[in-house]
């Protein structure tokens, strides 16, 4: 558009007219496919979750007919109940909750606009309306603009979300019925159950840490005493456990995010998997998202290291501590790589060494805090992944890291049940973000990214042998 100073009357009469006509050029393509079509039924992007439609879908479809009240050629379309965005359950509301049409129009040709989005097509999308047009200037303002005058023009009954549509990769702006949406409250029954859950997740710590018990796990119940020999390193490890999940809890107060109940789900061979807590609101950008979802690993794994230092530092208390082979220290690039940095020599392939304890406690905490790292569904890595790059890009780095460790389940347990949780309470997606299009700041995408980097060290081998000669001639 020209920038020069144009004629407000005429300019209005130009546009509505423009309007119109690429509406009319819209519908006589979409008509023509139509023609050569015979597949109208909606379908499911499998890469985000997002339900698609086709406008021309309810024009002719008998079930949707019924909804509308059998509107025919356009006349007085509504839109069906439901929740169009992917990640967010549709409630179960009287079909009566609808947007009509005369509200679309009000929201087409006075809510959004050129100076925040200028639309050229419409369709109905489940529980509201999809507007596909230009985005104006950053997402960001353009998105504060348009919920105002949504505001007041309407109040608190609609929510609005700008997206990146899968299909071209542009910007669109879904309008739904905030009733067609989830509630952000948890049920009380959910407080018990994770109160359940926490429960067997302290158990699985203290039987981790009594080797005796593991070696036969039905000993647990005629020598009850001996639990408590597990307690030093199952403080430990929920102390690395609760850093993670109090910084969680304080990023997403500052940013407005309601969370549910976190489930400490437990793990045999590690005591625990971390906790599952799932987000109760709508997120209000991609950075907010990031700062949430980076904060508990980062936590996590500043003091898991900080406690891994002081264990290869300090010696055992008892003077002997626990004594193990060297090559436990090749399971973790990390690990491996402090401990030879601290032990040097000492360290030599076959050779039996002994360590504080607080060494293998803190090496827990970081293992849970890596594997809750992995960029994959709704686990932290998963979050960060998406927030950094959006929802295709980390749609696709999910199915990627599920897919590595399908393959890394053939050879060890803990990956095959992680794999297995992951598809029944984490895959995802990811529910939508009232503003998905605006990059989060660099110094956030930074954090992410040392995250996923953290993991990556915590989780690969280390890959060098432990003798100095050796690595003279690597």
């Amino acid at each position: 558009m020209s920038e020069t100073e144009i004629d407000p009357e005429s300019d209005n009469n130009e546009t509505d007219q423009s309007v119109h006509d690429e509406e009319d050029q819209l519908k006589s393509v979409s008509e023509l496919v139509v023609g050569n079509d015979s597949d109208h039924d909606k379908h499911q992007s499998p890469e985000t979750g997002m339900l698609e439609s086709n406008s021309l879908e309810v024009k002719h479809s008998p079930e949707t007919d019924a909804q509308t009240g059998g509107a025919e050629d356009g006349e007085d379309l509504q839109v069906s109940i439901g929740s169009p965005l992917p990640g967010v359950k549709p409630q179960q509301l009287d079909e009566s909750i609808r947007i009509p049409k005369e509200t679309i129009d009000v929201l087409r040709d006075q809510v959004f606009g050129f100076d925040t989005f200028f639309v050229t097509g419409q369709e109905p999308y489940e529980g509201g309306v999809l507007f596909k047009g230009n985005l104006r200037g950053q997402a960001t303002k353009s998105y504060e603009k348009i919920t105002k005058r949504m505001e007041d023009k309407f109040g608190d009954e609609y929510k609005l979300f700008l997206l990146i549509n899968p299909e071209d990769d542009k910007p669109v702006a879904v309008v739904v019925p905030r009733k067609s949406l989830p509630p952000d409250t948890t049920a009380l029954p959910e407080w018990f159950a994770a109160g359940a859950f926490g429960l067997v997740t302290l158990f699985t710590l203290l039987l981790r840490n009594v080797p005796a018990l593991q070696s036969n796990f039905l000993l647990t119940f005629d020598n009850l005493e001996l639990l408590k020999d597990g307690l030093p390193g199952a403080l430990v490890t929920l102390l690395v456990l609760g850093a993670h999940e109090v910084c969680h809890i304080l990023v997403a107060s500052e940013s407005g995010i309601k969370l549910g109940v976190p489930y400490f789900i437990p793990s045999w061979q590690i005591g625990s998997f971390g906790a599952i807590t799932r987000i109760l609101s709508i997120v209000k950008k991609r950075e907010d998202l990031l700062k949430f979802a980076a904060a508990g690993p980062l936590a996590g794994f500043s003091l898991g290291v900080l406690l891994l230092l002081l264990g290869f530092i300090l010696p055992p208390s008892d003077g002997l501590g626990v004594v193990v082979d060297a090559s436990v220290f090749h399971d973790s690039l990390l690990a491996g790589g402090i401990a030879k940095l601290l032990l040097g020599d000492v360290l030599k392939e076959g050779t039996a060494i002994s360590v504080n304890p607080l060494v293998l406690w803190a090496w827990a905490g970081l293992l849970i805090n890596a594997i809750n790292s992995i960029p994959a569904g709704e686990l932290d890595g998963g979050r960060i992944s998406f927030a950094m790059w959006g929802r295709k890009a980390s749609a696709r780095l999910s199915a990627a890291a599920i897919g590595l460790l399908g393959i890394a389940s053939l050879f060890n347990d803990v990956a095959f049940y992680w794999v297995v949780l992951i598809f029944i309470l984490q895959r995802g997606p990811i529910a939508p973000l009232s503003e998905e299009i605006t990059d989060p700041d660099n110094t956030y995408i930074t954090l992410g990214i040392v995250v996923l980097l953290l993991g990556l060290l915590v989780y690969l081998p280390y890959p060098f042998p432990f003798t100095s000669e050796a690595i003279s001639t690597f």
